[in-house]
């Protein structure tokens, strides 16, 4: 129950750890980034009239098949 209780706190370090290093890398990007006002005046275009959302929709069992699949990898490390 040691080894179970050890993978679990793991997999949660690790998925913490991981969130919080994509947030530091957005907040990074995000204060480094300057648009370029002059050369934007030069690519004017006409506004599109519909929008298209373009992205991946992740389902919601794949957290938990992550969460499981790091939890056994922990225990595996944890047994060596």
């Amino acid at each position: 129950m040691k080894l179970v209780l050890q993978a679990i706190i793991g997999s949660i370090a690790l998925h913490v750890l991981y969130i919080v290093c994509l947030m530091l890398v957005s907040m990074i990007k995000t204060k480094s980034y300057k648009p370029d006002i002059v050369s934007a005046w030069d690519k004017v275009d006409t506004l599109q009239k519909e929008v298209e959302i373009v992205g991946k929709v992740i389902p919601p069992y794949f957290y938990v098949l992550s969460f499981v699949g790091v939890a056994t990898i922990c225990g595996i490390i944890i047994l060596m």
